[in-house]
């Protein structure tokens, strides 16, 4: 006769706190110094009737443990929570809690964002009453048509895991699986759990087992023999080999393997937006940016090359020139992720950047690409950066014009007293986006924070929070133009209030320059993008007063008239013991005018305006030329 086993030890507690109790027990790695570390490093959280009952009252329970930031901007505390894991190398991550309604719904551009970007971030939206007993509540949408809708749905397409909490006892299958999206690296990006306000306040027994410590292991594919065997019998029959380095080789933390398969095999490195910072911007065989934001250097040899190896970058328009440019090349693709890796038509190697750039260093012995196209890279390299070194040694602009982005640049990196390697810059949208990519200097691999995979306006300043909370001891530059600060600027605040200092640069241009610039280069008249150019009232355009806004939000905060009183100012604002912004006016019509490659932007077919005829022109000459050069001989 067998004794009957002991049930299993349970603990009474709500969803809520069953959600942040499993949550705070997961460890991860800091990427850095390899110590075990908690994979989440907090909730941001704006509460309302939607989650202040339930979560708000589990996440109090647990402070101590999982800390609670309070944010002023449901996308914003997503951009934070998203900059961070990006900070850390997707290893360690944020949650981030909203009440039902127009909490849950500004979460929406955050979440495509870190989908598109292929960042972790866990979403836990309040939703409406699993029991429907009071509806429709407060801010709840009505489906004429289906009972089970919820605005939260509008988080399923940029989700990679979507779930409805609607019984306790999901959360055992669902927790897990959540967290395997975050961080596995194929699948890696936004997770929502939208948890229903009645069921967040549900008790259930739970197994004390589903809250044991337990760290994550983080996998990557490994590439199979015959994908290696493909790769070195293309790199071996190449005699013009050109690697691009994007995001995915800065996630593997793949600088050492790449530095040393560059050195031993004689191969230039070139780098998307996402991927700038894997190589020292010094480094002889380091190209600079490849596509249309790219270097002169990069996109002479793209052109040439007769192998691009792709090494985890999903090849972006931007990267590949609308495939302009180097789509008649052969291209090897690395990546862990075997949609990004078919982009190119070429062979792909599934697997973590790192460990296949080893493998192939390893199987490729004594070879190397031949001297003269070593020799080529290293001085197209060389003169590159003189172009760079010319244009950010500016220290005037044009007598009579006002300093441009490159001059800006300049001056920011010149302010630092030590090595630029303590600097991260942080960016996304507009203008600097390409000049940064063309001119930033960085030598660390995370020194250059840049969103542009969605390029979202808004994200600076709340990704340089996020930065900031993750890289606590890295002085942080955000530069941002003045139209994305209008659009969000809120977490100043939050970065007084946390004393998590930033240097906020605003580049004021009085509209938004980037795109007036794209509209009168298709033929269009400036209309509706800088302030002169749109519809006013009697009072006419605002002056802002960017120093004095950011001040009344508790920082410091002052405006300069040139490139030397900016100099100047960044001293001051390194020495400053909270956030510090500074303005400037600066020229939209100027731009680096180095490097560049064409970018695809449809022109209208008809037009009564003969530039618009013209720019079409253009245009097909240009959709012809692409398809001649990727068309085989």
């Amino acid at each position: 006769m067998t004794t009957p086993s002991s049930p299993p030890a349970t603990v009474r507690l709500t969803t809520a706190q069953a959600l942040v109790r499993y949550l705070a027990a997961l460890q991860g790695r800091d990427p850095d110094s390899d110590v075990s570390a908690p994979l989440f490093g907090g909730v941001f959280a704006i509460f309302g009737h939607g989650n202040v009952a339930g979560l708000g009252e589990a996440l109090h329970g647990i402070r101590d443990t999982l800390p609670t930031y309070r944010a002023h901007n449901e996308q914003a505390m997503a951009h934070t929570a998203i900059a961070y894991a990006k900070a850390h190398m997707r290893r360690r991550m944020m949650a981030v809690t909203t009440s039902i309604g127009p909490g849950a719904t500004n979460l929406v551009t955050a979440a495509a964002l870190a989908h598109v970007n292929r960042l972790p971030v866990l979403l836990l939206p309040g939703d409406i009453f699993v029991s429907r007993a009071p509806d429709p509540v407060l801010q709840q949408l009505e489906d004429f048509g289906d009972g089970t809708v919820s605005v939260n749905d509008c988080l399923r397409p940029v989700s990679r895991y979507f779930d409805r909490i609607v019984r306790p006892e999901q959360l055992l299958t669902a927790l897990p699986r959540a967290i395997r999206a975050l961080t596995d690296a194929a699948l890696c990006g936004p997770v929502t759990l939208a948890l229903p306000q009645d069921v967040q306040a549900e008790a259930y027994d739970w197994p004390l087992a589903f809250f044991e410590p337990r760290e994550i292991v983080f996998r990557a594919p490994q590439p199979t023999d015959d994908e290696l065997m493909h790769a070195l019998d293309a790199i071996e029959a190449a005699e013009r080999p050109v690697i691009v380095a994007g995001g995915g080789a800065l996630y593997a933390r793949a600088t050492p393997q790449l530095l040393a398969f560059a050195d031993k095999h004689g191969v230039p490195v070139c780098e998307t937006q996402a991927g700038k910072g894997v190589l020292p911007w010094n480094h002889p065989l380091h190209l600079g940016p490849a596509g249309v934001c790219g270097s002169t250097a990069a996109n002479a040899l793209l052109r040439d090359a007769d192998l691009v190896i792709a090494v985890g970058t999903r090849l972006q328009d931007f990267t590949t020139g609308s495939n302009a440019l180097f789509a008649h090349v052969p291209i090897l693709s690395v990546n862990v992720n075997t949609f990004d890796a078919l982009k190119g038509n070429g062979l792909e190697v599934i697997g973590d950047a790192a460990r296949v750039l080893d493998d192939l260093g390893f199987g490729l012995e004594d070879w190397t690409a031949p001297e003269a196209w070593t020799l080529r890279a290293r001085q197209l390299a060389g003169a590159w950066l003189d172009i760079v070194a010319r244009t950010t040694d500016a220290r005037q602009p044009p007598a009579g014009r006002l300093p441009y982005d490159g001059e800006v640049i300049g001056a920011v990196q010149r302010s630092s007293s030590r090595s630029t390697q303590d600097d991260v810059v942080v960016c996304a949208a507009g203008t600097l986006p390409a000049e940064l990519e063309k001119l930033w200097r960085t030598e660390t691999p995370g020194g250059y924070h840049m969103e542009y995979g969605y390029s979202c306006m808004g994200y600076e300043i709340a990704g340089g929070l996020g930065v900031k909370m993750a890289l606590p001891d890295r002085e942080v530059v955000v530069m941002v133009g003045d139209g994305s600060y209008l659009m969000m600027n809120s977490e100043i605040a939050t970065s007084v209030m946390l004393d998590a200092k930033l240097i906020v640069v605003v580049l004021d241009n009085r509209g938004y320059g980037c795109i007036n610039r794209l509209q009168q280069s298709t033929g269009s008249a400036a209309f509706n993008n800088m302030f002169d150019d749109c519809v006013q009232g009697r009072h006419g355009a605002p002056t802002i007063d960017f120093a004095a806004h950011a001040r009344a939000m508790g920082a410091i905060a002052e405006h300069v008239a040139d490139i030397a009183g900016l100099e100047a100012a960044m001293e001051r604002a390194r020495a400053a013991d909270r956030t510090y912004l500074i303005s400037i006016d600066t020229d939209h019509t100027r731009t680096t005018d180095e490097g560049g490659a064409w970018w695809e932007v449809a022109i209208p077919e008809v037009s009564s305006r003969d530039a618009v005829r013209d720019a079409r022109a253009g245009y097909d000459t240009a959709i012809v030329a692409r398809k001649t050069r990727n068309t085989p001989t």
